[in-house]
């Protein structure tokens, strides 16, 4: 099945967001969450559902390599029709998975109910009633109750011009450890239906927020939407309130406390276990009942908003980054040291350590994005346009031809035996190793990685000494290992790797 280069792009995970609409002092003019919203009549339901379902069919007839249309789920919050799952048998109740029957490499508890899923894109736009549903101002335009229509045609975006589609191809495995690295990234990958139902849930959980935050957008970030994504990947969410920045400990709470408080009391049928975290950058984790993902929900992480579209970019202009990604991620959990919580290491950070890496070899397979593109990757940019950036970058040519095994010892050797973790920082933004920064939030750290937008350190979780070692033990050991087996199952053991999560 051939598939284009940026897909699952677009405006997906991305609700339409007007560039400069008013925010009058309304942030925090709350409407109580007990307050009987007006219900949705079945005329408007009616025609929600068959905007989306004429959205998919529109998408099917684009897109050569789809031969049925398959009509996506129906998920609906709050006060609106009852929500339906899937009619495919369900796997999973909870948190607890009952049967391991069909996916390998299982190194992280599953969701959903099969890795043959429908391929088909839910387009992303929101479909809202005409009329309000609570009472505002007279006076304050809201986005809330403006009817947006679809551009299917945007689904799959080209990446020049509209007459010429990439396709996306994974790179040929010509030895044992290359296949085995494919091998695990095809069966580990998040698949489009694992996307659909995180995007069926963002759609749902905006609509219920705006009765609250009228001006407000729901961004789905992170693994998610980046191109690193597993079939077990939690979502993340950005819920953007204003266009200036937000204090994460007064207002970025406050507005979470009232979030939870919807979930918990009107959206209780829906979502359960929301927990309000408090965070350098709080968030409230829950579960959606109907697609089973786990979800955080931050307020106003614009860095995450940009990074997400940086590394979606990363991701697709070499067909290699992406398989050496997911299987540096899937063996640093196996080994421990994936868990920021836990004082290890981000996902986040590894990606980051994975393109630093291809940007520093000899003949590097990636290029510094942020140099060679500073316009299309400026701070500044408005939300809006950000997730169009990925379609106007063409694929990096690189004149390295190493293959998946030999990156993968690569990567290995360079954090083992070559990178100074002393005085050296990872820096994507620059491509290159730069000379530890003196500021006092890098003084004593073991790890040091830029965040490519605001410049802090990824990898601050790293606090401890012990922690630090562990990780470069594990690397080493990696590396002396698999320089001389080339066997991905001696550092990365599939059965083991499924006792384990």
């Amino acid at each position: 099945m051939k598939r284009s280069m940026f897909r699952n792009s677009s405006s997906l995970g991305c609700p339409p967001f007007p560039p400069k609409y008013q925010q009058q002092n309304i942030f925090f003019n709350k409407i109580p969450i007990n307050m009987p919203s007006t219900l949705l009549s079945n005329q408007q339901i009616t025609e929600a559902q068959v905007n989306i379902q004429n959205a998919v069919l529109s998408r099917a007839l684009l897109n050569a390599n789809l031969a049925t249309a398959v009509t996506p789920q129906t998920l609906t919050y709050g006060n609106g029709s009852p929500a339906h799952t899937s009619p495919a048998p369900v796997s999973f109740r909870g948190r607890k998975r009952l049967s391991d029957q069909s996916v390998p490499y299982d190194t992280k508890r599953q969701r959903f109910d099969s890795l043959h899923c429908e391929t088909t894109i839910v387009n992303q736009v929101v479909p809202l009633p005409e009329e309000p549903t609570c009472s505002f101002p007279s006076s304050i335009p809201s986005p809330l109750f403006t009817r947006y229509l679809p551009d299917v045609t945007a689904c799959v975006p080209p990446l020049q011009d509209s007459s010429s589609v990439t396709e996306i191809t994974l790179p040929v495995a010509k030895d044992k450890l290359s296949q085995q690295v494919l091998e695990l990234f095809q069966v580990c990958q998040q698949q489009t239906c694992d996307l659909n139902k995180k995007e069926l849930c963002r759609i749902g959980i905006q609509r219920e927020i705006q009765r609250i935050f009228p001006q407000s957008r729901l961004f789905l970030v992170g693994s998610s939407l980046n191109g690193f994504g597993t079939r077990s990947s939690d979502g993340d969410l950005c819920l953007v309130v204003k266009d200036e920045p937000v204090n994460q400990k007064t207002e970025a709470r406050h507005v979470l406390s009232l979030v939870q408080k919807l979930f918990s009391t009107k959206l209780s049928c829906y979502i359960e276990r929301p927990q309000l975290i408090r965070a350098k950058v709080p968030i409230v984790k829950f579960r959606d009942k109907v697609s089973g993902v786990e979800f955080d929900l931050n307020v106003n992480n614009i860095v995450g908003i940009r990074n997400t579209f940086l590394l979606r970019t990363y991701a697709y202009i070499e067909k290699r980054v992406r398989p050496l990604v997911l299987v540096v991620k899937k063996w640093a959990s196996f080994h421990d040291i994936n868990d920021a919580s836990r004082g290890t290491l981000s996902s986040y950070s590894l990606v980051l350590m994975v393109l630093h890496y291809l940007q520093t070899l000899p003949e590097p397979i990636l290029p510094s994005l942020q140099k060679n593109y500073p316009e299309l990757f400026d701070p500044a940019m408005q939300l809006h346009v950000i997730h169009q950036v990925p379609c106007t970058i063409p694929p990096y040519l690189s004149k390295n031809e190493s293959s998946l095994g030999d990156l993968l010892i690569g990567f290995f050797k360079y954090y083992a035996m070559e990178f100074d973790w002393s005085h050296q920082m990872i820096s994507v933004r620059e491509g290159k190793a730069l000379p530890r920064p003196d500021g006092v939030a890098w003084r004593n750290k073991f790890i040091c990685i830029e965040e490519p937008f605001d410049g802090t350190n990824t990898a601050r979780a790293v606090h401890e000494k012990q922690k630090f070692d562990c990780i470069k033990d594990e690397l080493l050991k990696s590396w002396q290992i698999l320089q001389i087996k080339r066997n991905l199952n001696c550092i990365l053991p599939v059965r083991g790797s499924r006792r384990k999560k």
